[in-house]
């Protein structure tokens, strides 16, 4: 399967820069799987398009302020670190840049007095830092105070408040990335859930670096996808199973809800609470076993995201959902409009 093959053209000026406000004021395009029908709603419409009984499954990943920049010692140059996951109590695997100049046993200086060295290189301007806080605090409030909450790299417009690039139910920290699916979510929006009969469940998925990365390989097949970290609870797996065994379905917000469950279902298609890692890149050809509907924006050209949207739905189907987004002027990526596909 070519790459190639899940590319679109995108006029920039479809890039949202802001997002919508009020959250819920996005557009949502409805795209039938099955017969390729669309329709165009408002995302506060979304509870229209379930039925009760459905269970709504949300990420509650916070992000965390990853981006650091700072100085390096001795020679006083400019660097950025971004964290990307821990690797033991004061070591964090981060993306560096320069990387080429910020070696084993470089150090550098951020905010507030916090340092990190340079324990060892990895590949793709990867390295695992050991940090120290200024005066020897707690890490966790030292990293809080030195990092911004980082934005992905086609959004030039600097947020006023750092809270809109979370969702409202945002709670468990660790994530490079927003789950920006959820991003359209207003406490309204479940107010009118709950009263159609929709449930809700949480999971978490800590969002890496893979999501802003296109893949690079000729062939989709020979993509490494980076694992991330889930935690699905007693409560969140029994819901699951009581909606499947009621007939409900269940309606993914964002790929990394659908990655999650179709990690943890099993050959019958129950699922299990647990934590670990996923590693599992979905593209066309995957077989659904824990996924009805999902709520998703509109992805990067050849990405990973976008390869998972095609599985679902069809490539052709979504190459042409696109096309239709881009003639109606719909926004693209994180901060852009939404899609419902059943």
């Amino acid at each position: 399967m070519r790459t190639d093959d899940f590319n679109y053209p995108l006029p920039e000026a479809l890039i949202a820069q802001r997002p919508a406000e009020p959250r819920d004021s996005s557009r949502l395009l409805v795209l039938d799987r099955r017969t390729g029908g669309i329709q165009h709603k408002v995302f506060r419409d979304l509870p229209e398009c379930l039925r009760p009984g459905d269970c709504l499954v949300l990420n509650d990943t916070r992000v965390l302020r990853a981006r650091l920049q700072g100085k390096k010692l001795p020679t006083g140059g400019s660097v950025e670190f971004f964290l990307l996951r821990p690797a033991g109590a004061s070591v964090w695997e981060c993306l560096v840049r320069p990387a080429k100049r910020l070696r084993a046993g470089a150090k550098a200086v951020f905010r507030g007095g916090l340092t990190g060295t340079i324990i060892e290189e990895l590949e793709g301007g990867r390295r695992l830092v050991e940090w120290v806080p200024h005066g020897g605090g707690g890490l966790g409030a030292a990293l809080e105070g030195a990092g911004d909450v980082p934005l992905p790299p086609y959004i030039r417009v600097a947020l006023p408040d750092g809270e809109r690039y979370q969702t409202i139910y945002a709670r468990t920290e660790g994530s490079a990335a927003a789950p920006t699916a959820g991003l359209h979510f207003t406490a309204a929006t479940f107010r009118s859930l709950a009263d159609r009969g929709v449930r809700t469940a949480q999971l978490t998925l800590h969002i890496g670096l893979d999501t802003f990365r296109p893949v690079e390989t000729e062939a989709v097949e020979d993509h490494t996808i980076h694992r991330e970290s889930y935690a699905v609870s007693e409560e969140t797996a029994a819901c699951l199973n009581q909606a499947r065994e009621a007939g409900g379905r269940l309606v993914a917000v964002g790929t990394t809800c659908v990655r999650t469950l179709e990690t943890i279902v099993d050959a019958d298609g129950r699922f299990q609470a647990g934590s670990g890692w996923t590693s599992l890149f979905i593209y066309p050809g995957h077989a659904f076993r824990a996924v009805d509907a999902m709520v998703t924006n509109f992805h990067l050209p050849r990405s990973s995201l976008l390869m998972l949207v095609s599985a679902f739905a069809g490539r052709e189907k979504v190459q042409a959902a696109y096309a239709t987004a881009v003639a109606e002027g719909y926004r693209f990526y994180s901060f852009g409009d939404a899609m419902f596909i059943h």
